[in-house]
């Protein structure tokens, strides 16, 4: 076929609507890196371990393990529309939620919040990524969530920023002295209280900011007619599957089965990859603010990349696109725990680059062959393996906490785990293309 009789990637009819649905994936994208430096932050000012800082990516991809089979079966009886101004009001009240945790000074309140606030990023993820792929032709569905997922790591940038110019410069707490130590740790019991009630206000005020802007969202969806989908034209005819045999042909279906598992141990990876290059960095001597940069530069490495593997996948197939990835990644990986150093953060950031296209790859390639009545419960299952984020970062924290293994620094250890993910998410693009 030529170039000129393939179909468009988003046809005239859809434009506004994939434009609306794609701020969406800013949305939770601000939300996911706006919470990744906070795990170093909590872990500094509330006197944690490793570990238990982790839990703050516990909670919060948690809530994408609880919620996202509710909202499936939630879309299925109503409308993708109405999964999203769900999606969007518990996204508010998580965000709310962080002023009176700020208030008590309660970690688990925190965790709470944000257990909550991810209750509402499960609605929309599971209701935007399958959306997004039915509004055109399914030849092009792939590029297409690959187009509106370049669009998640602008929103990304912009939680990273925050972070790093407003957030963690303000953190009375992570303030060093020449040597590089933190000095707070060495404070009264009454002066880190009191460091400690500023410094939760500064965490708490970008929540509260991106939950006023998700209720102007929630006011522009819900005065937007939405275009009616193929499944929902379906449904309204009436839907010939149950939810038990859409089980069971998603159970049977083998390249999604193994794209629900590549999907968890990526996510684990990007989890564990953004939320430790902090203490990677920091082991290396570089405060907070400053090793949030490093952050913001990976990112920024993989919105390019996003838009470059989305051009390059009008020429090379997407299956074989993911296995040259991940194995670039797992490169990386490598040397970002064989090297002791500048060198290894360098390596640490460039994963990012490769990084890139594998959420939206995997999810268009593991639902290729989903029937649509099927379509909302695969996104739901492939959303839910979001908890690979919230499994594997507390694992890391026990390597990081052991602080020296074999004569190597654990924080640079810690990242065999990422390796393992990568090794994996390589295997499932060959698989999945030779089948």
């Amino acid at each position: 076929m030529s170039s000129s009789t393939k179909p468009p990637l988003v046809p005239r009819k859809y434009l506004f609507t994939f434009i609306l649905i794609t701020s969406l994936f800013a949305l939770w994208g601000f939300a996911n890196d706006i919470t990744n430096p906070m795990v170093a932050a909590f872990q500094t000012v509330m006197e944690l371990s490793a570990t238990k800082a982790s839990m703050v990516q516990f909670a919060f991809y948690g809530g994408y393990a609880t919620m996202a089979v509710p909202a499936a079966l939630f879309i299925r009886k109503y409308s993708y529309k109405s999964g999203i101004l769900l999606g969007l009001a518990l996204y508010a009240t998580g965000a709310f939620l962080f002023i009176p945790a700020a208030a008590y000074q309660e970690f688990t309140f925190f965790c709470l919040s944000l257990y909550i606030l991810t209750f509402g990023l499960a609605f929309l993820e599971t209701t935007a990524n399958p959306f997004i792929l039915s509004l055109g032709d399914k030849e092009t569905s792939t590029r297409r969530l690959n187009m509106s997922q370049a669009f998640n790591p602008m929103g990304s940038i912009c939680g990273m920023s925050v972070a790093s110019l407003i957030v963690l410069p303000q953190l009375i707490s992570d303030k060093r002295n020449e040597a590089g130590e933190i000095l707070f740790y060495g404070l009264s019991e009454a002066e880190k209280a009191s460091i400690r009630l500023h410094d939760l206000a500064v965490i708490r005020n970008p929540y509260v900011a991106i939950g006023l802007v998700v209720l102007c969202v929630f006011i522009i969806i819900a005065l937007t007619k939405m275009p009616k989908t193929q499944s929902e034209e379906q449904k309204a005819l009436g839907n010939t599957h149950t939810a038990r045999q859409t089980l069971h042909n998603l159970w049977h279906n083998t390249i999604y089965r193994e794209g629900v598992v590549a999907q968890m141990f990526y996510v684990a990876a990007q989890i564990m990859v953004w939320t430790f290059i902090i203490q990677y960095a920091d082991n290396l001597g570089i405060n907070k603010a400053t090793a949030q940069t490093y952050n913001i530069v990976a990112m920024s490495m993989f919105l390019c990349s996003r838009f470059i593997s989305t051009f390059l996948m009008r020429y090379v197939n997407s299956h074989c696109l993911l296995s040259i990835f991940g194995c670039g990644a797992a490169a990386c990986t490598l040397g970002a725990i064989l090297i002791v150093g500048l060198p290894g953060l360098y390596c640490l950031v460039g994963i990012s680059f490769f990084m890139s296209l594998m959420f939206p790859t995997i999810y268009g390639i593991a639902l290729e062959d989903v029937d649509s009545q099927d379509t909302t419960l695969g996104a739901a299952f492939l959303v839910m393996a979001i908890v690979g984020g919230a499994l594997m970062p507390p694992l890391q924290g026990m390597i990081i906490d052991q602080q020296v293994i074999f004569g190597h620094p654990a924080v640079n250890v810690s990242f065999v785990l990422p390796l393992l993910c990568f090794f994996i998410v390589a295997l499932y693009g060959y698989r999945s293309r030779v089948r």
